[in-house]
């Protein structure tokens, strides 16, 4: 019993005791966890550091290989590039001072032989001269043939003019105005004219037509311009010297027919008598003459003419108004009508049999 007080009198001090030490042990409880996590961590940082650093050395060295390999390939291609573009320069320059020595022989001898061009050169110049002294022949033998021909164009021009001026010539008792008595030593134009001959000018071939046209047009003037009367037979004298033309051609000249214009020669109803010929053809191909008017009433008034065939005396045929096809009943077999594979649907055989709830005929 003594116990039991002594535990009953220590309880409290007990209690205060275990939470007090259990407190303690939490505190410390958590260090220790914290204490733990860092050296847990710390050591799986050593540990990933150490396996990374291992890493990094064996990439190096994979890399250090790899690069060692590609850097020889590209050394040894470099090589034989470098190889190649020697080889090809001595090659070239071989070729340039093979060519430069087989050049320089060809030059020597064929281009450049001085021997050999003194020679033709001096053919050369040996056929220019024969070449330009015929060619100078043959320019002073165009010239005088120019000069010839100039003189002769010229002398066959004065020699026209003369006969065309004839009648300038000075007479006996009259003297021309290439003849004047002040003048000691006459012009050459009159000893020109004295040998030329009168230019006679040659009357056209009149057609027989063209003079019955000048007489028509003779026979319509007037008694002031000439007078009313056939046309007599021309007389055979001379042709009177001078620049004068023949009487045809002023005839024809002066009476020549009238030429209007195209204003002048239409007619002023020209619109009005082509619009005319236009609806005579367009009523010429016409078929029927009333024209349809789609707007007015004339054609509903209009009586129907039936057609032939439906107005006939001997009565009208039924075809294509009452039925399609023609039916014969003395040709039938039996009264009924032929039965269908397929039975009828209930509905349509019920169909004007049966009422409906508003009392009408279905």
């Amino acid at each position: 019993m003594a116990t039991l007080a002594r535990l009953q009198a220590r309880s409290t001090f007990l209690a205060h005791q275990y939470y007090f030490r259990n407190s303690a042990v939490d505190v410390f409880r958590k260090k220790e966890y914290d204490a733990a996590i860092k050296i847990q961590s710390w050591f799986r940082g050593c540990r990933i550091r150490a396996y990374l650093s291992y890493l990094h050395r064996v990439a190096t060295v994979i890399q250090k290989c790899w690069r060692g390999y590609l850097g020889r390939q590209h050394y040894q291609l470099i090589v034989k590039l470098e190889f190649c573009t020697m080889k090809m320069n001595l090659y070239n320059a071989m070729a340039v001072r093979i060519q430069k020595r087989w050049r320089g022989y060809r030059i020597r001898k064929y281009c450049f032989n001085y021997f050999y061009l003194k020679e033709y050169l001096k053919a050369v110049s040996e056929t220019n001269d024969a070449i330009r002294e015929e060619l100078e022949e043959f320019a002073e033998m165009k010239e005088r043939e120019e000069k010839k021909a100039d003189l002769e164009r010229e002398e066959k021009k004065r020699d026209y003019q003369a006969r065309k001026m004839h009648y300038l010539l000075s007479t006996k008792q009259i003297p021309g105005i290439y003849n004047s008595p002040f003048r000691k030593d006459p012009d050459p134009w009159e000893l020109r004219l004295q040998k030329a001959k009168p230019l006679r000018s040659q009357r056209p071939k009149v057609k027989q037509k063209r003079d019955v046209n000048i007489s028509n047009r003779l026979a319509c003037t007037s008694a002031r311009s000439l007078p009313q009367s056939e046309i007599l037979p021309p007389i055979d004298r001379k042709q009177c010297q001078g620049p004068f033309r023949d009487i045809t051609e002023v005839l024809e000249q002066r009476y020549k027919p009238l030429e209007p214009t195209l204003w002048m020669a239409e007619p002023i109803n020209e619109l009005k008598m082509a619009r005319e010929e236009l609806r005579k053809q367009e009523w010429m191909r016409n078929i029927n003459d009333n024209m349809f008017l789609p707007f007015s009433s004339y054609h509903k008034n209009k009586k129907y003419i039936p057609l032939m065939h439906s107005s006939s005396k001997y009565g009208p045929n039924s075809y294509g108004s009452q039925h399609f096809r023609d039916e014969n009943p003395k040709k039938w077999i039996c009264d009924k009508d032929f039965q269908t594979v397929l039975p009828s649907f209930d509905l349509f055989s019920k169909y004007g049999k049966l009422y409906s709830k508003a009392g009408q005929i279905i």
